[in-house]
């Protein structure tokens, strides 16, 4: 009597394996989701208290007056985050070290400064100077790092003596007349104040984050696979890239409703995208949170400690030049006042709410870019209710507070859960 051959894949085995196979794509989906808890648990936040906070300042504003979250009002604010954002940029680069440069204000009046009398005073070609805006920019950096690196001298020390320095030579520059007004109908002045993205690209451009989490997911998905290492549920991925493409398209065409989103605001993110591809895929940037985290360890490694500080104290002071450049644009004049009052402030305070370390180790462009969103709001929203300039000092001080705090016992909880 013959046997009926038996068919592999239809054993009990074989269906157990399938069954196995289920509960674990099941299973890695729930991990993911667990994975996130328990980040949030061991201390690591990410932008979570920012974007929570953002949300929570919009729905106040807006019910305190509509006005806030009309559309060109809010490209309004997206003009005047593009300005001390790029700084905040710079500002990140120092903290992510452990360090601060408290003369990014100063650096960015100085910048404005020159520009103005090399641009109309003297009559040179706006692209000379802004080019030698720049290099002046690099100039202090270097300066900070030698002094830094070489004698000793603590940042802190150096930046603040620099505050003071470059504020007098903004006021030298400028002479007795104080302010010098910038041509209004120029292409600088126009980037500054009125001109604004094509809606059609503006839409193309929200797609482009999108897609490049679907594709950074097919190749982390690939490499992880060669070396038979788990991977992410690909669903997941897709989900997270349409989530975000459609909360990108909608507030593009929510802005478009009113002037449209700004090319100053998107040299802004531009130059973040940039910096955040170079903290995070580059041998510089790996160099960057080694120094941050262990100075010692990073030298011992190998790493040019010297020359990490030196590039970030020049990045530093370079993006606060281009800082100083927007703000004239946007202001349509160099004058005294330039870099002055809570441009140093809002600066430190967009890196730090935004989720960057004050001690070092931990940081991200896209810190700034939240942050200043988070400072621009709240300034913009009490300027809506006709509130003083000294309460938004006060709020601001005490979300800055909040943020440090936030910080300190995420740091606290990160240590104590890796003793654990």
């Amino acid at each position: 009597m013959s046997q009926k051959p038996i068919n592999p894949v239809n054993t009990p085995a074989a269906a157990l394996d399938r069954s196995d196979e289920r509960v674990r794509h099941d299973d890695s989906v729930m991990a993911m989701v667990g994975a996130f808890i328990d980040r949030v648990k061991s201390g690591d936040l990410g932008m979570l208290p920012v974007a929570v906070g953002l949300i929570a300042i919009s729905l106040v504003f807006s019910v305190l007056n509509p006005i806030f979250l009309a559309p060109n009002n809010l490209v309004n604010l997206l003009f005047d985050c593009a300005t001390v954002g790029v700084i905040s940029l710079g500002i990140v680069c120092v903290l992510m070290l452990g360090e601060i440069d408290l003369s990014v204000g100063s650096m960015s009046g100085l910048s404005s400064a020159i520009l103005g009398v090399l641009w109309v005073n003297n009559g040179l070609p706006f692209a000379v100077a802004i080019i030698a805006a720049i290099a002046a920019g690099a100039l202090v950096g270097t300066i900070y790092a030698v002094l830094f690196n070489r004698l000793g001298m603590p940042s802190f020390v150096a930046t603040l003596a620099g505050l003071l320095a470059l504020l007098g030579m903004q006021l030298y520059i400028l002479g007795p007349t104080g302010s010098i007004n910038l041509p209004y109908a120029s292409s600088l002045v126009r980037f500054g104040q009125i001109l604004v993205m094509p809606a059609w690209l503006s839409y193309l451009l929200a797609l482009i984050p999108g897609a490049a989490i679907v594709v950074k997911g097919i190749r982390t998905r690939k490499q992880r696979a060669a070396v038979n290492l788990s991977t992410q549920p690909f669903a997941a991925t897709v989900i997270k890239a349409i989530v975000l493409t459609a909360a990108l398209e909608f507030a593009t065409y929510y802005l478009n409703l009113g002037r449209g989103i700004p090319w100053m605001f998107g040299l802004f993110v531009a130059i973040a995208v940039v910096l955040n591809y170079a903290l995070t895929r580059t041998k510089w940037g790996r160099s960057m949170f080694a120094v941050g985290g262990n100075r010692e360890a990073a030298r011992r490694a190998g790493i040019n400690v010297r020359r990490i500080y030196l590039s970030a104290f020049v990045l530093c002071s370079t993006l606060a030049t281009i800082g100083g450049i927007l703000s004239a644009s946007r202001l349509a004049s160099s004058s005294q006042q330039a870099g002055t009052g809570d441009v140093n402030l809002n600066a430190i305070a967009a890196a730090v709410i935004g989720g960057t370390s004050l001690f070092g180790g931990r940081g991200s462009a896209y810190s700034a870019l939240l942050g200043i969103i988070v400072i621009q709001a709240i300034s913009n929203g009490l300027t809506l209710l006709n509130l003083s300039s000294s309460l938004r000092y006060m709020i601001t001080g005490a979300v800055l507070a909040i943020a440090v705090i936030v910080d300190s016992l995420a740091r606290r909880s990160r240590v104590s859960h890796g003793r654990a």
